[in-house]
């Protein structure tokens, strides 16, 4: 399982939990599986063609998947995910 990290300005729609255990070969699954268990998340992390909101970052051990396959950036267990809201 990957570790999701989420920061300060996010933990607010995950009931004050930073760290969750998901399972997903993606990172779209992975965050799909988050936003299931936290669904008020996802008003904050998607618009309305459920592309991620411009202000929102995630870190895939430390880089930003935009610099690798975006949401279809394959996760291995093990990795660690940083959801960010960008200010």
């Amino acid at each position: 399982m990957a570790k999701v990290y989420i920061t300060k300005d996010l933990k607010t729609f995950t009931n004050g939990i930073f760290e969750i255990s998901l399972q997903g070969e993606s990172i779209k699954e992975i965050v799909g599986n988050l936003v299931r268990e936290h669904r008020d998340l996802g008003n904050h992390i998607y618009n309305f063609d459920g592309e991620l909101k411009n202000y929102v970052n995630i870190y895939l051990n430390e880089e930003n998947i935009k610099s690798l396959n975006n949401l279809d950036t394959k996760v291995y267990e093990d990795d660690k995910i940083i959801l960010y809201k960008a200010m």
